[in-house]
């Protein structure tokens, strides 16, 4: 594992396998699954349906502000640049 998914690893709720991190969130009515490549140094946003068993990309401009704010600050405290997250794919 590299530094950057041993820094998420470390973040509460992370979890790293291949080469990715993931961390779910669950604000009421919203679940989402963000996830972080490495590989293409990119943040995407998937919006989980509430039964939990199918997930959809979704555009940042659709996630709550604080969820945003909350994994930049996370990949910062990893030594990832947060300006990833703004990226588009």
């Amino acid at each position: 594992m590299t530094s950057a998914l041993d820094g998420l690893a470390g973040r509460e709720g992370w979890r790293v396998e291949n080469g990715a991190a993931r961390v779910h969130y669950d604000g009421g009515t919203d679940r989402y699954s963000i996830e972080y490549y490495e590989a293409s140094d990119c943040v995407v946003y998937w919006k989980v349906a509430p039964e939990g068993d199918v997930a959809v990309p979704v555009g940042r401009d659709t996630v709550p502000t604080p969820l945003r704010e909350r994994i930049r600050q996370d990949l910062a405290a990893a030594d990832v640049d947060p300006e990833v997250e703004r990226r588009s794919l």
